[in-house]
């Protein structure tokens, strides 16, 4: 019951940011994103993290399973079905909403904003961010050790860093992003333990 409440506080925060984006709230958002994005985004930290966003979400819950495999985890077993799960409801959620919100990319609606690249789709919200959240939450949820914690987020807030720098979506989009991922990981979670008890 408590993750549900969770769950629908988190839907309605969403809601929120998109009332606030089709107002004049949206002003802060677009001069925040100029502020953080250059005329010439070519940092290749900024593109190594959004680069490494989907390979690392796949690659985390396939490492744990084979770690499992290997020594006869079931536990780490689980724990990769849970990542699995999460990056999965996170996709899928993801999708939805880009179809649903279909909001237009910055560089698409406004002038001052230089993206890396001319990407396509819609920006709300980030597809990079959610899964780089929903991994970072799903493996913190499992593995509360602070150097497990701390680098997983690290790595989430760099990736959410990444697309501001690059000019690909608002500031809005990455907190959107991080409550999807989020709520994806807990959804996954009390699905977990619901079918592995």
């Amino acid at each position: 019951m408590k993750r549900l409440k969770i769950i629908y506080k988190s839907i309605l925060f969403i809601g929120c940011f998109y009332v606030s984006n089709i107002t004049k709230a949206q002003n802060w958002d677009i001069n925040l994103l100029r502020d953080i994005n250059p005329q010439q985004p070519n940092s290749f930290v900024w593109k190594g993290f959004t680069s490494s966003a989907y390979p690392l979400s796949i690659a985390t819950p396939v490492a744990v399973w084979v770690d499992a495999k290997i020594y006869h985890n079931k536990k780490n077993e689980y724990n990769a079905y849970e990542i699995a799960g999460s990056v999965i409801i996170a996709a899928g959620a993801t999708e939805a909403m880009k179809r649903i919100f279909n909001r237009q990319r910055p560089f698409e609606k406004n002038t001052g904003v230089y993206p890396y690249q001319y990407e396509s789709g819609q920006s709300f919200p980030s597809g990079h961010a959610s899964l780089a959240f929903a991994t970072a939450a799903s493996v913190s949820i499992e593995y509360k050790k602070w150097y497990v914690v701390v680098p997983a987020y690290v790595w989430a807030c760099g990736v959410g860093y990444s697309r501001l720098y690059l000019g690909e979506h608002y500031p809005t989009d990455i907190i959107g992003s991080a409550v999807t991922g989020s709520a994806s990981a807990i959804i996954s979670h009390w699905i977990s333990k619901k079918l592995f008890k």
